[in-house]
């Protein structure tokens, strides 16, 4: 039995040993090329080190109940500071020596889990539970991992029961035989998030990899081929699809929220909208959505190498049903540049651009800015007096395409200064001279505007060549390419940040944002995650510039409107009440939570409160405006042609005609028209 052992653990040491060697080997080639490439490299010292390790433990144990403080003690003594020069020294090995104590901790945490599902449950049991929205340390004592697991599944079940029924009576009616499902489902899913977490090695190293990236600024990551092809997909109308869109409900589960009527998973028949996705599988590897993450869900999805995928299924009533895929190059409608004509006294024109996606496969220039172009050919065919762009929730993408649509607008001149690593200052230049278009531009951006989104709407704004109306935006001033870690690796890259950009004039909105001219208050606009909430941004510098350009309306001009448009937002009861329903989303979400009884009638009552707040959400919501939003005469032309089209162009009617952000652009323009 000894000898046994003994071979076990030689075989173990000697494969730890392969392993950080392999680990350590990446990192280092990695750590070379963001050297060599990135625009602010840092050096490889004590600080990457506290950054890297705090990084990785709280991924790994976000909620601080996993690893015991006295294990946690030892490795911050160990590594905290000494990663850097155990990755110098070719020593990785403190990758196993975490992960295995991690795996022993899951076990551990697994067995408790089966116990607590095998007895009852002690509700009347006093006690409180506290959540905290940022990391807090590690405090686990071994006598304390049941108890803190028990009231854990205690909170959730009674959080889950609290969702069945807006009234308590009737949830304490039914308590025994809700409790009896809730608490299975829970702890059902905590297993299974354990088993996976079990099963899949190399998340950590890969989880390794991506925390040394993101030391040197949020936007430097580590990608697997699988997760390039992902990433370039998401920049491409047109990609290998399964033609349909999801959605996160209230529980987290998938369900499918529409269908493309030209897509593969419309033309099995088999599917239909609010059914539950409960498993993905490429017939190699299945993830079971409850477990699963997001990422690697999507990777999955996306990936260019899974063209036909099993999906699992759930109907409200029904079991569950497997469909096949076939996936297909379709014309992704979530993802191309579309436009209408919005009409008051004069007819403006609207174009929704969803991201700056370019075609990276072919040399065709295909892409976003020749599809603006497009669209504007059409609505001047009949003769719009202004263009209203919406650049809400649009994330960025192509820089190159960004650069384009910039000197669509543009008379002549500079558009952006960019700075590289060696700090060197290049002007780019309008890449084309003369405008395309002439009159008025209003911009519609939010706090999820971002980076090419960014560059695109402050070009104009300094220029005095649009208006920005909406909330100030992310605050992302970078540019990023994808370079392989080495020459002929097709299997590791990295995304690395190369560029910083700046307006003509010097300034630079890195890390806080685009002020936009009219500032117009969004729901949830407090919750979104901006550039300044990640700690190794970059911070906003200015550069000296010496470069001259000419406004294209006066200073005057947009003052006056500027003003105009603020004095009716003072008074507009729609844009008053959504700051009021802010106010409450605040203290729900931002504001430091107090301990809270883990009762079912505290429980019910803060559940209670988050569900009143989701009605009045709704109830606001649908109270509406009914704007004249059309197709132009083009668009219908094509409509009548290509008929499948037309279910997806009536929901983007739909959602235009009830848009208050719309109704001030319109306005605006009306404003322009009038003053100019």
């Amino acid at each position: 039995m000894k000898r046994y052992s003994l071979v076990i653990f030689l075989t173990t040491f000697s494969l730890f040993g392969q392993n950080s060697a392999t680990t350590c080997e990446k990192l280092s080639k990695i750590n070379a090329l963001i050297q060599r490439e990135h625009v602010n490299p840092k050096p490889v010292d004590d600080s990457l080190s506290v950054f890297v390790f705090d990084s990785f433990i709280d991924k790994m144990d976000p909620s601080r109940n996993i690893f015991l403080k006295s294990e946690y003690d030892i490795f911050s003594k160990k590594y905290r500071l000494n990663i850097d020069d155990l990755i110098k020294s070719n020593d990785c090995s403190f990758l196993m020596e975490i992960s295995s104590v991690y795996k022993k901790d899951l076990l551990r945490n697994k067995a408790i889990l089966e116990k607590i599902n095998r007895e009852p449950i002690d509700y009347e049991l006093k006690d409180t539970i506290r959540f905290y929205k940022k990391a807090f340390p590690i405090y686990l004592l071994d006598s304390q991992v049941e108890k803190v697991w028990r009231k854990k599944i205690r909170y959730q079940i009674l959080d889950d029961i609290s969702q069945t029924s807006k009234n308590l009576d009737s949830v304490k009616a039914n308590f025994t035989s809700i409790e009896a499902l809730a608490k299975n489902s829970i702890i059902q899913n905590e297993l299974c998030r354990i088993n996976t977490i079990l099963q899949n090695d190399t998340d950590f190293e890969e989880n390794l990899y991506n925390d040394f990236c993101s030391y040197f600024d949020p936007h430097t990551s580590y990608f697997s081929d699988d997760s390039k092809s992902s990433f370039v997909a998401s920049l491409s109308k047109e990609h290998l699809s399964l033609g349909l869109n999801v959605s996160l409900n209230e529980k987290s589960e998938i369900i499918v929220d529409d269908l493309d009527p030209n897509g593969p998973a419309f033309l099995t028949g088999k599917i239909k909208k609010g059914d539950q996705i409960v498993s993905i599988s490429n017939q190699k590897e299945t993830l079971l959505v409850t477990c699963a993450s997001l990422e690697s869900i999507s990777n999955m999805i996306l990936s260019e190498a899974n063209k036909n995928i099993v999906l699992t299924l759930k109907r409200k009533t029904g079991k569950n049903f497997d469909v096949l895929i076939e996936k297909q190059v379709i014309k992704d409608e979530e993802n191309t540049v579309y436009s209408f004509i919005i009409e008051k006294e004069i007819k403006i024109g609207y174009i929704k651009i969803p991201s700056f996606y370019a075609d990276f496969e072919d040399n065709t220039n295909k892409g976003c800015a020749q599809d603006v172009v497009k669209e504007i050919i059409k609505l001047q065919k009949d003769n719009i007096k202004g263009l209203v762009i919406d650049l809400v929730d649009n994330g960025g993408g192509s820089m190159e395409e960004a650069i384009k649509l910039a000197g669509i607008f543009v008379d002549r001149g500079p558009i952006s200064v960019v700075i590289d690593k060696n700090k060197t200052q290049t002007t780019i230049e309008d890449p084309f001279k003369g405008m395309f278009y002439k009159d008025p531009i209003v911009i519609l951006v939010n706090g999820n505007s971002a980076s090419a989104s960014e560059f695109f709407a402050s070009t104009l704004q300094y220029y005095n060549r649009a208006l920005l109306i909406g909330s100030r935006t992310l605050g992302k001033a970078t540019m990023q390419t994808i370079l392989p870690l080495e020459v002929n690796d097709k299997e590791n890259f990295v995304k690395v940040t190369v560029n910083k950009f700046y307006r003509i004039t010097g300034k630079s909105h890195q890390s806080i944002g685009i002020s936009p001219n009219v500032f117009l208050p969004e729901i949830y606009e407090t919750i979104f995650q901006k550039e300044s909430n990640f700690p190794t941004s970059l911070k906003n510098d200015s550069i000296n510039t010496s470069i001259k350009f000419k406004t294209y309306f006066k200073n005057s001009l947009i003052e006056q409107i500027t003003k105009n448009s603020n004095q009716r937002i003072v008074n507009d009861s729609y844009f008053n009440t959504i700051n009021k329903i802010n106010k409450r989303i605040d203290v729900l979400v931002n504001k430091p939570k107090t301990a809270t009884p883990v009762t079912i009638d505290a429980v019910f009552e803060e559940q209670n409160k988050v569900s009143s707040l989701w009605d009045d959400i709704i109830l606001f919501n649908s109270k509406s405006i009914d704007l004249n939003v059309y197709n132009s005469n083009l668009n219908k032309y094509l409509l009548a042609i290509h008929p499948l089209e037309k279910t997806y162009n009536q929901f983007q009617l739909d959602a235009l005609k009830t848009n208050h952000y719309l109704n001030e652009a319109i306005t605006i323009i009306e404003d322009f028209n009038t003053l100019k």
